[in-house]
């Protein structure tokens, strides 16, 4: 039973949360705010378990529109295969969703009694999204492209930092922004091998509207302009300069894009790309909290 709700949950992908939390957690110490373990914790199960449901909502709804029998699965893309291997787990992926979710409004509105109801702003479009993201967002190419950042840089890691912090600065926007450009490329990549049965079952992203040569363009300027608001971040003192240390995820992007711009229309060459796709997403926030964290709190 536990390998199929692992499968369903997507646990592998699950650090991904835990990295954007982090990221908000050190923003908030940093800026010089106390960091509570009961509301970081509270933070983090809410969190996961919004990963959790976003998850096993597209398992289920990818296997019931027969999309699972078309992918060619990758370590990155195209789901789990989790119910081709045990069909009879489908509705227990629908259970976990909606269990997920139910949890993920509790904590929210928890979380909004004991400290103000303000991060609802930020909590309710989250909970639409997670319900909405598989069975309609798909279908509209630059929400689909903005979508999955939105929801880890602006809902997850700007509304963790809220939480924690109680309040937003500017130095939270730009590390949400900087989230949200990562994270819109993680998944655009990772659509390039999915393009011809995303395309039989109605999707219409990016790479299936413009083409995977003009996607990997605009994942270019992603990632060029992700950098650059790093930079003008620290120029103009909203971060510190410490912050500089996730150029050192250069060390990646200067192996990804070559790969990218040689294997675009060739996904089965691509997939190594994916992966180092997948950790430049981390390292690069990780980076900017060890860069936080090194900068020592802010005396204010």
């Amino acid at each position: 039973m536990l390998h199929p709700i692992f499968g369903l949950a997507r646990v592998n992908f699950l650090s991904l949360t835990l990295v954007c939390i982090a990221l908000a957690a050190s923003a908030s110490w940093q800026a010089g705010h106390l960091l509570s373990p009961i509301l970081l914790a509270l933070v983090t199960v809410t969190g996961l378990c919004a990963h959790i449901s976003v998850n096993a909502l597209n398992e289920y709804l990818d296997f019931k529109s027969g999309l699972d029998f078309l992918t060619n699965r990758t370590p990155f893309s195209g789901g789990s295969g989790t119910l081709i291997n045990h069909p009879a787990a489908a509705n227990l992926a629908l259970v976990l969703a909606i269990v997920s979710m139910t949890l993920v409004i509790a904590g929210g509105l928890y979380l909004s009694y004991q400290l103000n109801w303000q991060p609802l702003l930020i909590g309710i479009p989250g909970v639409l999204l997670i319900y909405g993201y598989t069975r309609h967002i798909n279908r509209w190419p630059l929400l689909c492209l903005l979508a999955p950042g939105i929801g880890f840089g602006i809902f997850m890691t700007l509304g963790s930092y809220w939480v924690l912090a109680g309040n937003i600065s500017a130095a939270a926007w730009l590390l949400a922004l900087i989230v949200t450009l990562l994270v819109s490329n993680l998944l655009l990549l990772n659509q390039f091998p999915d393009v011809e049965a995303d395309r039989q079952v109605g999707r219409r992203h990016l790479p299936i509207v413009i083409g995977r040569r003009h996607s990997a363009s605009v994942y270019t300027l992603l990632l060029l302009l992700s950098y650059l608001l790093l930079i003008a971040g620290v120029i103009s003192r909203i971060l510190p300069w410490q912050c500089l240390l996730a150029l050192l995820s250069l060390a990646l992007v200067a192996k990804v894009l070559p790969g990218l711009s040689r294997f675009a229309d060739k996904p089965q060459q691509l997939q190594p790309y994916l992966g180092l796709n997948v950790l430049l997403c981390h390292l690069y926030p990780l980076l900017l909290a060890l860069g936080l964290i090194w900068a020592g709190q802010a005396n204010y």
